[in-house]
């Protein structure tokens, strides 16, 4: 009887399922593949690739233009070297820049108003001709030696007096001259001067142009004529 028992519960041992070892793994179920999402994603990696691409090429869109690099008064012709020079922008054809190429071309055109340092300069700031400010006339001076400050330069606010002769006296004419206490023109802006290039500045004359009232051109241009005018520098009074 014990046999047999041991035997059938040998028997019922052998027919329990066997249980996975230690450290035996199940095995895991295979993946499933998403073939839209892979290839929506190579896509998006392209486009933002193209992104990039043109934004650096629009970065990379530049022209080299005309600056203005010292003030160009009205009526003056722009100078290489002297009040302009070269600088690169973004390109855009809604505004009229001056390209650099052009700086030939633009130094045959006059400023028609005065135009400040520091602007990159577009087509309709020149013309062929000047424009003067209203009620304004451009009048020419050739000063002598004396005549004039010696660093005057374009731009500056001067006034404008008669040269008087001496006057007799008992002794005899004294020969020497001077100035009225009442300019022709108390207020007047140098519009263009001589360049430092022309002969006449070697030798001590010099030529400019004044804008001034036009109620005074008659007197100031009469006593130029003659040579009688001396220029002097004063505080600019907004002219």
């Amino acid at each position: 009887m014990k046999i047999q028992e041991r035997t059938g519960a040998g028997n019922n041992r052998s027919a329990a399922p066997a249980q996975p070892g230690v450290g035996e793994r199940l095995p895991a179920p295979p993946r499933e593949r998403k073939p839209a999402l892979a290839a929506l994603a190579v896509l998006l990696i392209l486009v933002g690739a193209l992104g990039a691409t043109v934004l650096v090429l629009r970065a990379g869109d530049r022209v080299e233009v005309v600056k203005v690099t010292k003030e160009i008064p009205a009526g003056e012709s722009p100078v290489e070297g002297e009040n302009i020079s070269s600088v690169m922008v973004a390109e855009d054809t809604s505004i009229h820049y001056v390209k650099w190429e052009q700086r030939a071309a633009l130094t045959k055109l006059k400023a028609k108003n005065t135009i400040p340092g520091g602007v990159v300069a577009v087509g309709e700031m020149f013309g062929a001709k000047s424009g003067l400010p209203a009620g304004k006339a451009s009048v020419g001076l050739s000063l002598k030696e004396g005549q004039y400050p010696s660093d005057l330069k374009a731009g500056d606010t001067v006034s404008a007096f008669p040269v008087v002769s001496g006057t007799s006296t008992g002794k005899g004419s004294s020969g020497s001259s001077g100035t009225s206490g009442t300019p022709l023109v108390a207020s007047a802006k140098v519009n263009t001067i001589a360049a430092k290039s022309d002969a006449t500045v070697s030798t001590g004359n010099l030529s400019i142009t004044l804008l001034v009232p036009q109620e005074e051109v008659a007197a100031l241009a009469s006593a130029a004529s003659e040579g009688k005018v001396v220029v002097a520098r004063v505080s600019d009074s907004g002219n």
